[in-house]
C-alpha cells in the first residue's frame, strides 16, 4: 500500500528555510503531485481529491466570518468553508487550506528565511499560489489556450474558477503579460476589455484578486 497522500506531498519539501521562489516552486510541484496521485488528468478538478483524503473532513457553514479555516480536532483536520460564498471561491479556499495542512509540521522552518513582518502575508500568497496550481495546472492551461480557448469567461468556466483567478493564473504562467501599472492604456482599452471578458466583471474589485468570484 502506498504512503498516505499528505506524506507524499510533504516529502517534496526540503526541510530548511526556503527562498520565496523555492516556496512557490515547491507549491506547484505539490499541486501536480496531488493531481498525479488522484489520477486527475483534466479539469475542472473535483473537490473530492481533498475531501476524501484520510483524516481530512470538509464542512460548510453559513454565516461564517472568513472564506476558510482549518483546525486539528480529535485526530483529524477540519476544513470549514463559508457556504454563503460562490462555489468558485469555496473551491479555491478549500485548495488554499489544504496547503496550510501540508505545511503545518514544518511551517516554522520552511518560512523562517522570510522577514517576520512579511511572513504571514507570504505564507497566504503561497497557499493561494498552490490553489491556483491545483485548480489551473500550468500544462492544462497552456493546452487550453493554445487549443483556441482564449475567451476568459469561457476559460474560467472550463476550470470552474473565477474570472479574477483565471486572469491571475494566466499572468503567473506567462501565457499573457500583465499590464504594467504605470503604463498609459490605449484609448479604446475599456471597449477591448469588455469585448474580451464578455461582461463588466473585469471592473469589479475583489477582496482577494486570485480567489474571488
Amino acid at each position: 500500500m502506498s504512503r498516505c497522500t499528505l506524506a507524499q506531498l510533504r516529502d517534496i519539501v526540503p526541510l530548511r528555510p526556503l527562498t520565496r521562489q523555492e516556496a512557490l516552486s515547491v507549491a506547484e510541484r505539490q499541486a501536480l503531485k496531488l493531481l498525479e496521485i488522484s489520477g486527475t488528468t483534466g479539469g475542472p478538478v473535483h473537490e473530492r481529491i481533498i475531501a476524501e483524503l484520510p483524516r481530512v473532513h470538509v464542512e460548510r457553514m453559513s454565516p461564517w466570518p472568513v472564506s476558510g479555516a482549518t483546525h486539528w480536532v480529535n485526530g483529524r483536520w477540519i476544513i470549514v468553508l463559508n457556504g454563503a460564498e460562490p462555489l468558485v471561491r469555496q473551491r479555491f479556499s478549500l485548495a488554499h487550506e489544504l496547503k496550510h495542512i501540508v505545511d503545518h509540521p514544518f511551517v516554522d522552518t520552511l518560512y523562517r528565511g522570510i522577514p517576520e513582518a512579511d511572513r504571514h502575508d507570504f505564507i497566504e500568497r503561497t497557499c493561494d499560489y498552490f490553489a491556483g496550481c491545483l485548480l489551473m495546472p500550468r500544462p492544462w492551461l497552456k493546452r487550453a489556450w493554445t487549443g483556441g480557448t482564449q475567451h476568459l469567461p469561457t476559460l474560467a468556466q472550463q476550470f470552474h474558477v473565477s474570472l479574477a483567478a483565471i486572469t491571475t493564473r494566466l499572468n503567473q504562467t506567462g501565457i499573457i503579460a500583465p499590464q504594467p501599472r504605470c503604463s498609459r492604456p490605449p484609448r479604446d482599452w475599456a471597449i477591448r476589455a469588455i469585448r474580451q471578458a464578455g461582461d463588466n466583471a473585469l471592473y469589479h474589485r475583489e477582496l482577494s484578486p486570485l480567489a474571488s468570484a
